[in-house]
Order: C-alpha cells, then sequence, then structure tokens
C-alpha cells in the first residue's frame, strides 16, 4: 500500500523531471518537447523506508518511463543516479533518485514480474478522516507466477542504450523500457511488465526480467 500525503513539494516532481532528462541519452530525441504527464504507478518497498513511483510522460511525439525513487537520506554510491533533492512539507528533504540505480527499485520490480504482480494500492491521506483510496492513473501487471522465492538485492548496476536500460545484479537481470511503443527484443526466457492508462489501445511493454545463475 502507496501512502500520498497531501503535501506541498519544492521543486516539484515536474521540474526536477524537466531539469534531468535533457541529460539522458535515452531522451535525445524528445528534449525539446513539452512535458506531459500521462499518468504514474507505485511499489512498495516491503521495509516501508523508500519512496518508489514510476511516471509515465510524454514529450513531443514521445512516451518515456521515468522510475524514481524517495529517499530519508543519501544512498551510498549513488551519486550518478541521483535526480536531485526536494523539500516535502510533511517527509521534509528527500533525495530523489533515478529507480534504476536503487536497489530497492529493482528489487520492487522483480518481484511484481516474477509473481504476476500489480501495482501498489494508493491511499491519500486525509487531514480530517481516515485515508481515501484512489485509483492508480497506470496499471501494471506482470507476467510471472505467484510462489516464486523472495530474494534481496543489496547492489545493481545500470547501463543505458537508446531505448533501454539494463539492470544487473547478482542472480537478476532487470531491463527497463526508457521509450515506450518502439521496437522490443522477444526472448522466452525473460517474464515482463506491461500497462495500460488512458488512451492506451492495448498493453505497452514496460519492463523485463529473468534470474541468471547464482
Amino acid at each position: 500500500m502507496a501512502l500520498i500525503h497531501r503535501a506541498q513539494v519544492s521543486p516539484t516532481k515536474r521540474e526536477l523531471i524537466a531539469n534531468w532528462l535533457p541529460t539522458r541519452s535515452w531522451s535525445e530525441d524528445s528534449a525539446s518537447g513539452r512535458l506531459e504527464l500521462i499518468g504514474t504507478y507505485r511499489f512498495d518497498d516491503p521495509l516501508g523506508a523508500v519512496g518508489i513511483e514510476t511516471h509515465v510522460v510524454r514529450t513531443g511525439d514521445v512516451r518515456l518511463q521515468l522510475p524514481l525513487t524517495y529517499r530519508d537520506a543519501p544512498l551510498t554510491g549513488a551519486d550518478d543516479f541521483l535526480v536531485g533533492t526536494t523539500e516535502h512539507s510533511v517527509l521534509g528533504r528527500r533525495w530523489v533518485y533515478d529507480g534504476c540505480g536503487d536497489p530497492a527499485y529493482a528489487a520492487a520490480l522483480a518481484m511484481v514480474i516474477l509473481t504476476g504482480g500489480r501495482e501498489a494500492e494508493e491511499w491519500v491521506e486525509q487531514a480530517d478522516g481516515p485515508s481515501e483510496r484512489r485509483e492508480p492513473s497506470v496499471r501494471v501487471v506482470g507476467s510471472g507466477s505467484p510462489g516464486v522465492g523472495a530474494f534481496s538485492v543489496v547492489a545493481v548496476s545500470a547501463m543505458d542504450d537508446r531505448t533501454t536500460t539494463t539492470v544487473s545484479a547478482p542472480g537478476l537481470e532487470l531491463v527497463v523500457q526508457r521509450v515506450l511503443g518502439g521496437p522490443t527484443r522477444a526472448d522466452d526466457d525473460r517474464e515482463n511488465l506491461t500497462g495500460t492508462w488512458s488512451g492506451s489501445a492495448e498493453p505497452t511493454p514496460l519492463a523485463y526480467a529473468r534470474r541468471l545463475p547464482s
């Protein structure tokens, strides 16, 4: 379950993303377009310490996927993945990272894909009563099956290309589609994550996962 606070955030997530996107090799074809949010989805952090939220955006004619993580302290060794810091009126200072460089995101993404999971439920905190459930603007589903054993991810490496980022960890490989709707690589030994949102005609491939020999 993802609890969403009614809060002021400065700079805003949109401002952070707009400043960060031009530095990414996979967004070069869209750098001059106006940034438009299509929707978001969230994953649960089993430890409850890290916020995990993925933004699907449009800029120009290109749709992009931007996984972000929110932490209350810097992530050691992840300076290259820092998107920026923001002040949250409820939670205080937050360090915002590209999720592809954060072990918490890798673990959550892999678990959803490999177990056939879905996005986290979203609940909005209310000032004068109990939290209210909110429908996610992006729905996702993994192609795997329940019963896959739990695993932990303590460190990752990430490599970008023109349309994807490959995230590697011991015993695990993830491929995150940065540019959506383009060519995808068929591979029978991988499970996948697909997503739908308002106006999408059919599920869009978002990411892939496979376990590797230890």
